[in-house]
């Protein structure tokens, strides 16, 4: 049976007697897909089809009960189906933080919304323990670095590395690490951006957070500021963060006493990011076929350029990085 039949006659038994109609929600990087059931009164519910040989659905109905118990709007779920892969749950609207603000990408308009998320992710962060979530560890972390060499370097551009220039890289990504993992730690979305945020009621709806971890404080405010989707003005998302880490430290949370030190912190946490960003992109691309992301990466790999320029630490990348710019223009890729 196709899932797609399956699906319709387990929301049958869920919403017994209700007609629904039944349209594509949205998809995502993963093998997940959302559909908007619409009932004979016009409300709507959301189904979150995961088949169960590529996604489990237990991670997300454990996170969607921290999140919620955290004070963060996060979908209610109102059924489950772990062995077919499906969850029914409440519809948080169809407007994402990028829909809305690419048709007016306004620091006017945007302001009011980060501040929102901000306030949400505090709420998230100040719900941390250790042990309720998978730990970002030494060997998460490498794990996600090592995609950019293997998916962005060899297989996006053809280009082999040299045994100085893998030690070299290597060399930066112990660094990289060391600095990610001094940082304090608290629960992590690890994807906290405008294409996961909705415009809701309450501000902001928070979906896609299956993946979420115990790690760097800085990391989702990486993800929010260095967005790959849309770009702000540095001066701006700085002083969002300038608010963020006011907001923090009223509340008690553990960040650096230091603005100067935090900073740094979510600089470095950008670099490892924006490393592994790349080589999922490419990954999407050659393993999964997924081309939109390409568009992506010119603004992803700004973000590491800019970083990298501003520590000295990280010159052997740079140095990578001029050598692969010089690759991509050969071949038409953009960097």
């Amino acid at each position: 049976m196709d899932r797609t039949r399956l699906m319709q006659e387990w929301l049958t038994c869920c919403l017994p007697g209700q007609a629904l109609s039944l349209a594509p929600a949205s998809a995502d990087a993963s093998f997940r897909r959302y559909f908007r059931a619409t009932l004979a009164d016009g409300s709507t519910r959301i189904v979150m089809d995961a088949p169960p040989s590529h996604e489990d659905c237990r991670p997300y109905l454990a996170v969607a009960r921290l999140f919620h118990d955290a004070g963060a709007h996060v979908p209610e779920v109102f059924a489950e189906n772990l062995d077919d892969g499906f969850l029914l749950l409440s519809d948080l609207g169809s407007t994402t933080y990028l829909a809305h603000l690419e048709r007016d990408p306004s620091e006017l308009r945007a302001t009011p919304l980060y501040l929102d998320a901000i306030d949400a992710l505090i709420r998230i962060q100040l719900a941390s323990r250790p042990g309720a979530l998978p730990d970002y560890d030494r060997e998460r972390l490498l794990r996600e670095l090592e995609l950019f060499p293997v998916w962005y370097v060899t297989r996006h551009l053809g280009r082999t590395l040299s045994d100085a220039e893998a030690a070299d890289l290597y060399a930066v990504f112990d660094r990289i690490i060391e600095v990610n993992l001094a940082e304090p730690r608290v629960f992590v979305h690890r994807d906290y951006h405008s294409r996961n945020l909705m415009l809701s009621t309450p501000n902001p709806g928070v979906l896609d957070f299956q993946d979420a971890v115990f790690g760097p404080i800085s990391y989702d405010l990486v993800s929010l500021f260095k967005d790959a989707y849309i770009r702000w003005d540095e001066q701006v998302t700085v002083d969002w963060l300038v608010r963020y880490w006011e907001r923090a430290r009223t509340a008690s949370l553990p960040v650096r006493a230091d603005f100067g030190d935090f900073f740094r912190d979510y600089e470095w946490m950008g670099v490892q990011r924006h490393l592994k960003v790349l080589g999922i992109f490419a990954r999407l691309f050659h393993r999964d076929g997924k081309d939109g992301y390409l568009n992506d990466m010119p603004l992803v790999a700004g973000y590491l350029r800019r970083a990298c320029q501003r520590y000295r630490e990280f010159g052997p990348l740079v140095k990578l990085l001029d050598s692969l710019e010089a690759r991509e223009n050969k071949t038409g890729y953009s960097f």
